[in-house]
């Protein structure tokens, strides 16, 4: 931590300042922008940023609803909720059909 000392005297007081602001500066530098450099990282992207400029194009110029822009978005946002809404009516009138008339009820 840095402390102001030497209040009393004027030029020690300047050149206490100017470090406390030249360490600010560099501080917030240094969270401003990233600490690597994509040059010396290991590890490639996972994707080509021209694949993602081309998918970007894609999902942006597509005049569908959000949810059914994908290749597969209606299979996960269709299909398989009425599946699932259609088993779910299925069991509910066939319950009500055996108990309207008595049928599979334990002894």
């Amino acid at each position: 931590m840095l402390y102001l000392h030497n209040l009393r005297d004027p030029e020690a007081r300047e050149d206490q300042k100017a470090v406390v602001l030249r360490f600010l500066t560099l501080k917030s530098q240094s969270l401003a922008r990233p600490s690597f450099h994509p040059e010396m990282s290991s590890e490639g992207p996972f994707r080509p940023r021209e694949k993602l400029v081309e998918k970007q194009r894609y999902y942006q110029n597509v005049q569908k609803y959000t949810h059914l822009k994908g290749p597969l978005d209606k299979l996960t946002s269709v299909a398989i909720p009425l599946a699932l809404a259609s088993s779910c009516i299925f069991m509910i009138g066939r319950g009500i059909y055996n108990m309207s008339h008595g049928i599979g009820k334990k002894e």
